[in-house]
């Protein structure tokens, strides 16, 4: 009984590892820098996501982290199609496709500064409002002002 037990699971093992090297693997490598001036991004989160052959997102994904030189990796990635994006505080949101089919694969990702957004809406509070130039002041039809204009 242990034997058969033992040689089920020697076949499974033998069977799983056949399988896993049909599936060729890649190595991906990450440098995630400023886009005005070059400089490395640190502890920017890359996000990947596998695509299937529809170009849908799958459910599953994988979150790395640069370090202080804006560089990650990660070894095991499946050929095929994959969806990148990188996400940092202060930087617009990446995303792009891409096609991995080499061995190793280096992806350099430049982030923008957010734009200023733009709405249809109006904002009645920050609107400027014309204003009307000030009114001429008349004179004072007072007496006393009348008397020592004119001699009488």
């Amino acid at each position: 009984m242990k034997r058969a037990v033992l040689i089920v699971g020697v076949l499974l093992f033998g069977i799983g590892s056949a399988l896993a090297q049909d599936e060729e693997l890649a190595l991906l490598k990450f440098v995630v820098l400023r886009d005005y001036n070059g400089k490395p991004v640190r502890n920017a989160s890359v996000v990947l996501h596998p695509v299937n052959k529809k170009g849908k997102q799958e459910r599953f994904g994988l979150q790395i982290k640069s370090d202080a030189e804006g560089k990650c990796n990660y070894d095991g990635e499946p050929y095929g199609k994959l969806r990148i994006q990188v996400l940092a505080p202060g930087f617009q949101t990446f995303g792009q496709d891409y096609e991995i089919k080499q061995p190793e694969q280096e992806i350099v990702v430049r982030l923008k500064r957010p734009q200023e957004q733009y709405s249809i809406y109006t904002d009645k509070q920050n609107d400027k409002k014309e204003e009307a130039p000030p009114a001429e002041k008349k004179e004072d039809a007072s007496p006393d002002k009348q008397s020592k204009d004119k001699p009488q």
